[in-house]
C-alpha cells in the first residue's frame, strides 16, 4: 500500500504501483495493466495515472518503463499526441463574441480528417524543418501506407476523436489558447505498420502473450533500429503541428480582430503518447508514457479537463515512483459507444451550458459526462504536480 511519502497503492506485489486513490478503477484495466507488468522486460514497474482506462495494447494512463524491448501498440497509433498552451496578454473582458471567435478559429483550422489545400510559406517552413528525414528514413522503409500521405498538407490541423481547440480563462481572468492534436494520418499510418511487424515477429519466434497487442520490437533488432528512427520522426512532427496551429489560430484572430495583445512567455508544448529513453534508478530505459505527461521537477505541463470542464497547468514534482510522470487528462469512465447509449443532445447542451461549442449528436461521445471527474483526479496526484493555473473553457472547437 501507499509508503507514507507518496500517493501510490501497491498492486500485484509492486509489480504496479497505481495513484488512483478516489477515483473509479474497473477490473477489466486492472487486468489489462496486469499483462503488461508481467512481461520480462519491464523495468521496476509500471506506473498507473489517475485517469487510467482501457486502451490498445496499453492500459491509457499508464507509464510502462523497458530494458531493451519497446512495445509499439503502448505508444499507440496516435504518435506524439500531446498538448500545447499558450497564454495571452488578454482581460477575458475584452475578449470578442464567443460564437464569432468560434467561427473564426474553425475557419483557420481544418478539423477532423480534413487537411490544408494549399501551401502557405510558413507550412513550407515548417515542412523543412522535418522533411529530409521523412523522405530519406521514413518513406522508403513504411513504403506504400504513405503512398497517398501529404504530410506537409496535414500541418497545422486537428485531427477528430478527443482533439480540441478551447480558448480558456485563468483564475486572475488572463486569456488562453489550449490545443490537443499529435501526428496526424502519417504517425497513424507509421504506427499501423510497426505494429504489425512486432505482431509477425511474435509468431516468426513462436512468443505467445496474453494480448497481441503486446508484440514487442527486441533492442538490436532491424526492426526496432527503424522503428525507433520512425516513433522519433514523428513525436517531432507532432510538435511541429501544434506550434503551426497555435501560429496559425493566433494570426487568425489577429487578422480578424486586431486585438492589440502579445504572447507571454508561459507556453507549454508536451507529448502524452510517445516513447523516450530516460535515467531512472541509476539507468538508461525505455520510457512509453500511454495517456501521461513527464513530470520532471520543474517541468510544466496540462492536464486538460472533459469538455466545458477545468483543466490544468502544473509543474512536476519529479516523483521517481511514477517515473517523472503525472496523469494526461481526466480519464474516461465510459467508451465512446455506451456514451452514446447513455446520453443525448440535451445531455450535452446541458453539460456544456456556459461553453461556446458544438452541441449536436456528432459530439455526445466527448459529453463530460463520459468521463471523471477532474477535481478528483488532481486529488489523487498531489504528490506528482503542482497547479500553476488552473483554466476554464469558454470555447471549445471540437475535430
Amino acid at each position: 500500500m501507499s509508503d507514507g511519502l507518496s500517493n501510490h497503492l501497491d498492486l500485484f506485489g509492486g509489480k504496479v504501483k497505481a495513484w488512483t486513490n478516489g477515483v473509479p478503477l474497473d477490473q477489466v484495466t486492472i487486468a489489462q495493466v496486469l499483462h503488461t507488468s508481467m512481461l520480462p522486460f519491464i523495468y521496476k514497474h509500471v506506473a498507473l495515472m489517475p485517469d487510467a482506462h482501457l486502451g490498445i495494447g496499453a492500459t491509457v494512463g499508464s507509464v510502462v518503463p523497458t530494458k531493451g524491448a519497446i512495445i509499439p501498440a503502448s505508444v499507440g497509433v496516435d504518435i506524439g499526441c500531446g498538448m500545447m498552451a499558450i497564454k495571452i496578454d488578454l482581460d477575458a473582458n475584452k475578449l470578442p463574441n464567443l460564437s464569432e471567435l468560434r467561427g473564426v478559429i474553425e475557419d483557420a483550422i481544418p478539423v477532423g480528417q480534413a487537411k490544408h489545400t494549399e501551401t502557405s510559406p510558413d507550412m513550407i517552413k515548417a515542412w523543412i524543418t522535418i522533411s529530409a528525414e521523412f523522405y530519406r528514413d521514413i518513406q522508403p522503409v513504411v513504403g506504400v501506407k504513405l503512398r497517398d500521405m501529404e504530410p506537409m498538407y496535414q500541418l497545422g490541423t486537428l485531427g477528430g476523436g478527443n482533439h480540441f481547440i478551447e480558448v480558456c480563462v485563468d483564475q486572475k481572468d488572463q486569456v488562453w489558447i489550449m490545443l490537443h492534436s499529435g501526428s496526424r494520418g502519417v504517425g497513424n499510418k507509421i504506427g499501423q505498420y510497426f505494429i504489425e511487424l512486432a505482431r509477425q515477429d511474435m509468431r516468426k519466434w513462436m512468443i505467445n502473450l496474453p494480448d497481441r497487442d503486446l508484440a514487442y520490437l527486441p533492442e538490436g533488432t532491424d526492426h526496432f533500429d527503424q522503428y525507433w528512427t520512425a516513433v522519433k520522426w514523428a513525436q517531432e512532427y507532432a510538435k511541429v503541428n501544434r506550434q503551426f496551429m497555435m501560429n496559425t489560430i493566433i494570426h487568425a484572430i489577429l487578422t480578424k480582430y486586431g486585438l492589440l495583445f502579445r504572447v507571454t512567455d508561459t507556453a507549454v508544448n508536451c507529448h502524452h503518447n510517445y516513447v523516450d529513453k530516460e535515467y531512472h534508478f541509476g539507468e538508461n530505459v525505455f520510457v512509453t508514457r500511454k495517456g501521461a505527461v513527464r513530470a520532471r521537477e520543474g517541468d510544466f505541463g496540462i492536464i486538460p479537463g472533459s469538455m466545458g470542464a477545468k483543466s490544468f497547468i502544473v509543474r512536476g514534482l519529479g516523483n521517481p515512483l511514477s517515473f517523472n510522470s503525472c496523469s494526461h487528462g481526466a480519464g474516461r469512465v465510459l467508451s465512446r459507444s455506451k456514451a452514446k447509449e447513455k446520453f443525448t443532445v440535451e445531455d450535452v447542451i446541458a453539460q456544456t451550458a456556459g461553453v461556446e461549442c458544438r452541441k449536436d449528436a456528432g459530439i455526445i461521445d466527448e459529453i463530460p459526462g463520459a468521463y471523471k471527474d477532474i477535481d478528483a483526479v488532481m486529488a489523487a496526484q498531489t504528490d506528482l504536480v503542482e497547479t500553476m493555473y488552473e483554466l476554464k473553457g469558454v470555447v471549445c472547437v471540437k475535430g
